[in-house]
This record gives structure tokens, sequence and C-alpha cells, in this order.
């Protein structure tokens, strides 16, 4: 990449806690890479996709970072959100959105602290491996399609 890549963190941060430890391991991966970026607040995880596709028509920023948690309750609420979140970013994906997903889908409040924890799976980290990589073949194919 010529230039620090330029991320937007979208968080829902209906899960504050759990959100927080999300976006403090996926900046100080930015930290790391001399990447800048701006975090957006939505309301809950139903509302990411649209608010990076939104985000995205702006051409002001190369990458997106996805974040919240989604814990199964008692309904079927769980299932239609996961589901609908993961088919709205993979869409963005497909369409070359680079993105990074860290929406967790967890059965407990537990199993979602042990994912977001820096000491421990601190899938913010991984998050940002994902949509550095994204970002560099975006470059990558963008750059040569101006070429041609």
């Amino acid at each position: 990449m010529a230039n620090a890549p330029r991320i937007l963190i979208v968080t829902s941060r209906y899960y504050a806690h759990v959100a927080a430890e999300l976006e403090a391991g996926v900046t100080e991966g930015l930290e790391k890479v001399g990447a800048t970026w701006e975090f957006l607040e939505v309301p809950g995880a139903f509302e990411i996709p649209g608010a990076i596709s939104m985000a995205a028509q702006t051409g002001e920023w190369d990458g997106f970072v996805a974040l919240g948690c989604v814990i199964r309750g008692e309904t079927s609420h769980y299932d239609l959100i996961t589901n609908h979140v993961a088919r709205g970013l993979m869409e963005l994906s497909i369409s070359g959105v680079p993105l990074g997903f860290g929406v967790l889908t967890v059965e407990n409040e537990a199993q979602a602290k042990v994912r977001a924890d820096r000491r421990q799976k601190n899938k913010g980290a991984e998050v940002v491996a994902a949509v550095l990589r994204m970002v560099g073949l975006s470059y990558r194919f963008n750059k040569g399609a101006e070429n041609e």
C-alpha cells in the first residue's frame, strides 16, 4: 500500500463492554501499521452493513471494520440478525468493499468476553489482519485497472 490505509470502524455498541474491547484490539493493530481510523457508532448489528454501504460510497476510506456482538436469546431474533448481518457484509465484500468481519455471534456473554479480550482470543487483532489484506488486494486490483 502506497499510503497508510484509512479505516472506518463501524461499531454496534449494544454490548458496550464487549464492543470497547474489540475496538481496543482493532486500534492497537491499526496503530502498529500506521493506519488512520475513525469510529462510527450504530444502534445494533443490523445497522452495520447499511452504514458501511453508505460510507463506502463516499470514497473517504480504504477499508471498513464491522464490530459488534449478538448473543443468542430465547427467540429466533438471534438467527434473523446474525444471518442478515452476515449476508449484508458478504454482499458488500463481493461488491469490492474491503472489510473485516468482527461481529461476534455467541451463545452467551462469557464467550463474547473471551473472544473480545486482547489477552485471550483477541478477535479485534484478527479483524485488522483481514481488513488490511483486503485493502491490499483492493489497491492491487484497482491500480491494475487504472494502468489498462
